[in-house]
């Protein structure tokens, strides 16, 4: 499993250090065209902002499996040790039920969405609202590796990229 999770983790991190680059890349080239020969990309802005939403998605999962997305811890750290843990089981249970959502959602748009095409590009919006189903997906993956620690000892994953704790203390 150690093994699977940290395969899966380099997967999702080189996905999104690609789409970043890529995005950065076209949007560089895109203002030095426009003020060097006053001619633009003209799909620059589309693809960008295509390649963010994707960003967005694909990246939460990583945020979520450190800890990393806002909290409201109050209420746990008010109760015993036993209250503390059904709160937080309820809690990783509407995540799962929302990730769920994200899932079938990302699903049904892209059904509905298939032959509306993007303005420029002439692609279908199906393939931008499949980022919320994969990346449904991947925060699904991303909290069964971590639920278990969250649940009983408020804990999620650390690694030498992401400290939580340090990043909330900013």
């Amino acid at each position: 499993m150690q093994v699977f999770e940290r395969y899966f983790l380099a997967a999702n991190r080189w996905a999104l250090i690609l789409l970043l680059a890529a995005m950065s890349v076209i949007i560089f080239t895109n203002v030095v065209m426009r003020y060097t020969t006053s001619n633009s990309l003209e799909w620059a802005e589309e693809v960008s902002r295509h390649m963010m939403i994707w960003l967005t998605f694909l990246g939460a999962g990583p945020v979520l499996r450190y800890g990393g997305h806002i909290a409201v811890e109050n209420l746990q750290d008010a109760l015993p040790r036993a209250g503390a843990i059904a709160v937080r089981a309820f809690v990783a249970a509407l995540l799962f039920a929302f990730f769920g959502f994200m899932v079938w959602y990302g699903w049904l748009y892209m059904q509905r969405t298939m032959f509306q095409l993007t303005a420029v590009t002439q692609i279908p919006f199906a393939y931008i609202y499949s980022a919320m189903l994969f990346g449904g997906v991947l925060l699904i993956v991303h909290w069964l590796l971590v639920v278990r620690g969250y649940v009983l000892r408020r804990e999620f994953a650390s690694d030498a990229h992401f400290d939580a704790n340090a990043s909330a203390s900013l």
